[in-house]
C-alpha cells in the first residue's frame, strides 16, 4: 500500500505537471503555428469537460485501486503457486509487456461488448483529439480488474501492477495529439504512435474498432485489428453526443442499456443487449452489429 500511494513511487503523480505543461505547449502550437483553419485543435468547453472527467477519474481510480488491491493480495497470498521477485529488471519487463497485452484484450472487450462500451464510450465522446482528450477518462474502470486478475496468480506482487500500469498510462497520454505526424518506420511498426491512435479515435467506418494498443501496436498487427491512418479521422462517436454534461457522458449509455434490457422480450434478448457489441439488435449475429458510437441521452 505504501508503495502504491507514495508520490515518489507513483509515476502518474510525478508526471502530472508534465501533462499540464504538454497541454500548454500544444495549445500554443495550435494558436501560433497552425495555418490550416479547418484543423480545430481545442474548444474551451470540450477541454474543460475533459479536465473535469480527468479529475473525477483520479478519485474513481483510487477507489478502484483500494478495492482491487484487497482481492489481488488475497489471490497472491492464498492461490499463487509461486512469487516472482519485485527487484529484478526481467520481472518488471515481463509485467510491463504482459500488462500491455492485457490492456489490448481489455480494450478490445470494452469496444465489442456493450456493457463494457457503456463505460468506455465516455473517452471517445470528444470531437477533438488533443492532450486533454487523453484525460477524458471513464469513472468506472471495472473491466480492468477482470484482465489484471491473472497477474497476482502468476506471482507478481499486487502493488507492482499499479506502478507498472502507470507507465502505460503516461505513454498513452502522449499519443493523443495531432501535432505529431508519422514517426520513424521501425517505431511505427512496433509502438503505438499518435498516427495509430488517431485512427482508434476515428468514427469513420474504416477506422471503427481498430488499433486497440496501449504501448505496443504489435498486438493489433498480430491479432488482425491494425489499421493504417489513411486520412484525418472524424473524431468522436458516430452519432455526436452534443452535450457537455459530465454525468450524461459518463452514465448516459448505461441508461440506454438499462432501457433496452428492461424492454427486451426474453432473457436471450436481455443477455444479447448486455454481451453483444454496441448496436446489436435481436436476430442479428455478432458480426452484423452496427456498432454505433453514441449514448441515448445525448
Amino acid at each position: 500500500m505504501h508503495s502504491m500511494l507514495d508520490p515518489l513511487q507513483n509515476p502518474t503523480l510525478v508526471a502530472a505537471p508534465f501533462f499540464i505543461l504538454s497541454v500548454l505547449i500544444e495549445l500554443a502550437a495550435f494558436k501560433y503555428l497552425e495555418t490550416d483553419d479547418e484543423l480545430r485543435g481545442y474548444e474551451a468547453k470540450d477541454a474543460r469537460t475533459s479536465l473535469i472527467m480527468g479529475v473525477g477519474s483520479v478519485a474513481s481510480s483510487a477507489v478502484f485501486k483500494l478495492g482491487t488491491l484487497v482481492v489481488f493480495v488475497a489471490v497472491s497470498v492464498y492461490l499463487a503457486p509461486w512469487h516472482l521477485p519485485a527487484d529484478t529488471w526481467w520481472s518488471w519487463a515481463l509485467l510491463i509487456l504482459g500488462l500491455d497485452l492485457a490492456f489490448y484484450l481489455q480494450h478490445r472487450f470494452v469496444h465489442r461488448v456493450r456493457v463494457g462500451w457503456a463505460a468506455h464510450q465516455a473517452h471517445h465522446s470528444s470531437e477533438y483529439f488533443n492532450f486533454t482528450t487523453a484525460l477524458r477518462q471513464k469513472w468506472n474502470p471495472w473491466a480492468e480488474a477482470l484482465f489484471w486478475l491473472p497477474f497476482p496468480f502468476l506471482g507478481f506482487e499486487p502493488w507492482t501492477l499499479y506502478v507498472a500500469f502507470s507507465f502505460n498510462l503516461i505513454f498513452q497520454f502522449f499519443v493523443h495529439t495531432e501535432r505529431v505526424d508519422r514517426m520513424w518506420a521501425p517505431i511505427e511498426w512496433i509502438m503505438n504512435t499518435p498516427s495509430h491512435h488517431r485512427v482508434h479515435h476515428g468514427s469513420d467506418p474504416e477506422y471503427l474498432d481498430k488499433n486497440y494498443a496501449g504501448m505496443f501496436i504489435i498486438w493489433d498487427r498480430m491479432l488482425g485489428t491494425f489499421q493504417k491512418e489513411l486520412h484525418r479521422p472524424t473524431y468522436g462517436l458516430t452519432v455526436p453526443v452534443d452535450t457537455y454534461n459530465v454525468l450524461r457522458l459518463q452514465y448516459g449509455a448505461y441508461g440506454e442499456l438499462f432501457r433496452d434490457v428492461h424492454n427486451a422480450k426474453n432473457w436471450r434478448e436481455k443477455l444479447g443487449y448486455i454481451l453483444m457489441p454496441p448496436g446489436w439488435q435481436p436476430g442479428e449475429k455478432r458480426t452484423e452489429a452496427a456498432q454505433p458510437r453514441a449514448t441515448a441521452d445525448a
